[in-house]
């Protein structure tokens, strides 16, 4: 009796192993009886966003479905920036850069890259081509950038140029100081707020107006960037008339600093959410702001910061800030204290997260407090 019963569990066990086997080929997850199931992030094929903190910097992680990344300049100098973003590629299971652009030479935009090629491999650097300032905000750059990209592969883009990124259309749409000129399928109509512009005399930082713009399509989902592209280059860009069309997602130009921003861009763009990488004390400007919230179809400002410029009256909800280090306490009806010179970063610094699928709809969510909204389908 023993050894027929022996002979059944081997059996048994035999046959369990072998469906295993199946189901484990057919992709089926299989749960030991008894054993608690791990916790799991379920699969996506979504696209993928994390929007950094990085004081006033920039710096965006793009990951497609197919796990290529595109990253969007790499904040300041220092640990404090190249930490952060770290800590967003661990989160987002990355192991490499695909591409780097670099939108302009500014410190504020690429101080982190010297640190951040120590610790992962970047692949393809991307830019607009030489800097047109004769002193270098970061001390050593362009020889340390040749050195670099030297090593790996350059691509200097112009408007129109798109880069090899599987399920993904990343269009350049302004580099060097020009700008678009062909419309984009179903784009081209006249801009009715041109007629409204007026120039800003902004001469100071010429390398803001070189920024490397870009406009991402997946599926029916459409998010632009335009670094820190100035006020009278977003009038080139955008009239007489409309080469882009409307947007999901508003990447905030020049973190929402008032030299940039203009009507002329954002009321012909409609995006419905605008991410505004601003700083406590940088950017939500008191004319951003306003233009921001009157933009038709606008639905949400999301703001890395809440914004000293923008005040209790400009400034998103709590729920769509990722750092309230500088927001007034409940009791202050005036406004906050401002902090003194010197203040230490914030820690921990929280991200602002996208995950936008094929079909246009697209999450924003908040680490900070958890809080996510979900935009269904545009009709």
């Amino acid at each position: 009796m023993h050894n027929d019963n022996s002979r059944r569990e081997r059996s048994r066990i035999r046959l369990m192993r072998k469906a295993c086997s199946s189901w484990f080929a057919a992709g089926v997850i299989v749960l030991v009886s008894g054993a608690a199931p791990a916790a799991q992030t379920a699969p996506s094929n979504g696209l993928r966003a994390y929007v950094t903190d990085t004081e006033g910097g920039k710096t965006v992680l793009w990951i497609t479905p197919s796990g290529q990344t595109v990253l969007v300049d790499t904040g300041n100098p220092g640990e404090r920036d190249t930490g952060r973003l770290m800590e967003a590629i661990r989160d987002a299971g990355v192991n490499q850069i695909d591409f780097l652009i670099s939108t302009h030479y500014h410190g504020d935009h690429v101080g982190g890259m010297q640190e951040l090629a120590k610790r992962i491999p970047i692949k393809v650097f991307v830019d607009h081509g030489p800097t047109v300032e004769e002193r270098e905000q970061v001390p050593g750059f362009q020889a340390a950038y040749k050195e670099l990209y030297g090593k790996a592969q350059h691509i200097v883009v112009k408007p129109g140029d798109t880069l090899a990124i599987t399920g993904l259309d990343l269009r350049i749409v302004a580099a060097a100081g020009q700008s678009l000129k062909t419309p984009l399928p179903g784009a081209g109509q006249r801009n009715p707020t041109c007629a409204s512009f007026t120039p800003k005399d902004i001469t100071n930082d010429p390398e803001n107006g070189q920024s490397v713009g870009y406009l991402l399509t997946f599926g029916q989902f459409r998010a632009i960037d335009l670094g820190d592209l100035l006020w009278n280059k977003e009038y080139e860009l955008m009239c007489p008339n409309n080469p882009i069309g409307t947007v999901d997602l508003y990447m905030v130009a020049h973190h929402g600093t008032d030299s940039s921003g203009t009507p002329q861009l954002v009321h012909a763009l409609r995006p419905r959410v605008a991410v505004m990488q601003n700083g406590t004390r940088k950017g939500a400007g008191a004319e951003t702001m306003p233009t921001l919230r009157t933009s038709p179809g606008l639905e949400d400002v999301w703001q890395l910061h809440w914004g000293l410029n923008a005040g209790i009256e400009q400034n998103s909800a709590g729920v769509f800030v990722a750092n309230v280090d500088g927001a007034p306490a409940p009791s202050t009806a005036a406004g906050p204290a401002a902090a003194g010179p010197g203040t230490p970063p914030h820690t921990p610094a929280y991200w602002i997260k996208i995950v936008a699928q094929r079909d246009g709809s697209f999450t924003v969510s908040n680490s900070r407090n958890g809080y996510s909204k979900t935009y269904t389908i545009r009709k």
